[in-house]
């Protein structure tokens, strides 16, 4: 059997996502939702550095907004975000997200009503350790989420 590309990377993005929540569940199951969000926690403090790190060498990007700006945006779109970048306070960035996968899958698999508790705890770590790939000094806020209700989930990220 011959695949395409396309059909490749379909194949990874849905097991990546499968194996996110089936572990999370998995844990759930044996230690209860407190103690599977600690550890994915733990998880996420860990593989944004992977992931930034890949797509630095990948684009041979050195550090800084710019080079953390280009991987991060591709990293959203490779994982099927959908999202707008705006410079925001000199040499700030608001990224709105206006379809988040994640929280699409949470509702998909009739967790929705959890999704808010695992974003508001997950993306604070992800998106902060990927900012400090690039530059320590570049800080992540949030200034909404969709697992919350809003329409769109504001990242800011500023020095």
């Amino acid at each position: 059997m011959e695949l395409s590309d396309r059909q490749v990377a379909e194949f990874f993005q849905r097991s990546y996502t499968a194996v996110d929540g089936l572990w999370f569940v998995k844990l759930e199951e044996k230690y209860g939702f407190d103690a599977a969000l600690d550890i994915d926690d733990e998880v996420w403090k860990v593989l944004p550095k992977i992931q930034a790190r890949t797509l630095r060498g990948m684009v041979k990007a050195t550090g800084g907004s710019d080079a953390f700006l280009e991987c991060f945006a591709a990293k959203l779109a490779l994982e099927g975000f959908v999202f707008q970048v705006e410079k925001h306070g000199g040499d700030g960035l608001r990224i709105s997200i206006s379809r988040c996968p994640w929280h699409d899958f949470m509702v998909k698999s009739g967790r929705e009503a959890l999704s808010g508790k695992v974003g508001s705890r997950i993306c604070g770590t992800e998106y902060s350790t990927w900012a400090a790939e690039f530059d320590e000094r570049l800080r992540f806020t949030s200034r909404s989420r969709i697992c919350e209700g809003a329409q769109y989930c504001v990242l800011e990220f500023s020095r």
